[in-house]
């Protein structure tokens, strides 16, 4: 059993911001992608930034690009969510995800993201 340890989230105004952070285990976290996702009531979950620890190539939803920065800590196996200018629509639960790759190392093809094996237990953020 993997076990993503999150921390962060709360409930902040439009236009304030939010950090998250989340830790995997050493092999968990080791060449693979690793990021959100999020799901708001009666939405589908949706990919919102991801990383490949490997390389560090970095990838964001169009709603988040410009807003949101995911960051890396080899040292730490610690995953990253630096939010700003957070919106109403920015409210859902996030959801740090991990162990999944595509094909030349890429966490998402085509604007498809891939499908994670390991999922937190998601954090609330609230944004009024």
């Amino acid at each position: 059993h993997v076990q993503l340890v999150e921390s962060g989230g709360g409930s902040v105004q439009a236009g304030g911001s939010l950090r998250l952070a989340c830790t995997a285990p050493r092999d968990t976290y080791t060449d693979t992608c690793m990021g959100w996702f999020r799901q708001s009531p009666g939405q589908e979950r949706e990919g919102v930034a991801a990383v490949y620890t490997g390389y560090g190539n970095k990838y964001y939803a169009p709603s988040v690009k410009g807003r949101f920065t995911i960051s890396h800590d080899n040292a730490n196996n610690t995953v990253y969510l630096q939010m700003n200018g957070l919106k109403a629509d920015d409210t859902a639960m996030y959801y740090c995800v991990a162990g999944w790759r595509l094909p030349w190392n890429r966490c998402v093809d085509s604007g498809t993201w891939g499908a994670p094996n390991y999922w937190g237990q998601g954090t609330q953020v609230t944004v009024s």
